[in-house]
C-alpha cells in the first residue's frame, strides 16, 4: 500500500516531479508536451500558481511551483493534473493504435484501481514534492532541473540551454521566447 503524504501550505514554493509508468517515454511518444503546457496554464488561472522553472523529459516532469496564496492542496493539484494528462495520453495512444503500450498500461492495475474504473496506469502512483526553504536549495533544484537533459543517459542536446522544453535558456541567457509557460497563446 502506498503511503500518502499531505503537503501543507507553510511553504509557498515546491520542487515537484512525477514519472510515467515504468519510465515509458509517453511524453515523447505521444508528443504530449502540449498537455503539460496546458496544465501550466490551469495552474496559473485556477490555482494562482506560477511555474518558476521546469523541464519536460521524455518520461518525467520536474518543475518548481510558487503558490501566491495559502490554502492550496498540492496532492489534489498534482493528481488532477496527472489525471487530465493521462486521459489525453491514452486518447493519443488509441489514435496511434499503440496497442502494445496500451496493454502494458492496462496489465498492472490493482483491484482497487479497477474498482474505481481505471483502465490504464499512465503515471506512477506517487509524486515527489520538496518544499523550497532556502535560496541555496532553490539554486540546487534549478541546476538539477535545467541540467537534466544532458545528465546521465539522456544527452538530449549538447548544451542544456538548447533543450526546447525547459526554462533553462530563460535563466541562463535571458531568452524569454523559450520560457514556454509564458506562451499560453501558442497552445
Amino acid at each position: 500500500m502506498a503511503i500518502r503524504y499531505n503537503h501543507n501550505d507553510i511553504y509557498s514554493m515546491y520542487f515537484c516531479s512525477f514519472t510515467c509508468y515504468k519510465w515509458i517515454p509517453l511524453f515523447k511518444y505521444c508528443n504530449a508536451t502540449d498537455f503539460i503546457y496546458n496544465w501550466f496554464k490551469v495552474l496559473k488561472e485556477k490555482y494562482k500558481t506560477d511555474v518558476v522553472a521546469y523541464v519536460i523529459m521524455p518520461n518525467h516532469l520536474h518543475c518548481i511551483l510558487y503558490f501566491a496564496e495559502t490554502g492550496f492542496n498540492l496532492n489534489k493539484i498534482i493528481s488532477n493534473g496527472k489525471r487530465f494528462m493521462a486521459y489525453e495520453i491514452i486518447k493519443r495512444l488509441k489514435e496511434k493504435e499503440s496497442n502494445d503500450i496500451l496493454h502494458v498500461l492496462a496489465e498492472n492495475l490493482t483491484e482497487r484501481e479497477k474498482k474505481k474504473g481505471q483502465l490504464h496506469k499512465v503515471f506512477t502512483n506517487s509524486f515527489d514534492a520538496k518544499p523550497i526553504y532556502s535560496d541555496k536549495f532553490l539554486q540546487q533544484k534549478l541546476d538539477y532541473i535545467h541540467h537534466n537533459p544532458i545528465s546521465g543517459k539522456w544527452n538530449l542536446v549538447n548544451d542544456f540551454t538548447d533543450y526546447e522544453h525547459s526554462s533553462a535558456s530563460f535563466y541562463e541567457i535571458g531568452d524569454i521566447k523559450h520560457f514556454t509557460p509564458l506562451h499560453y497563446k501558442d497552445i
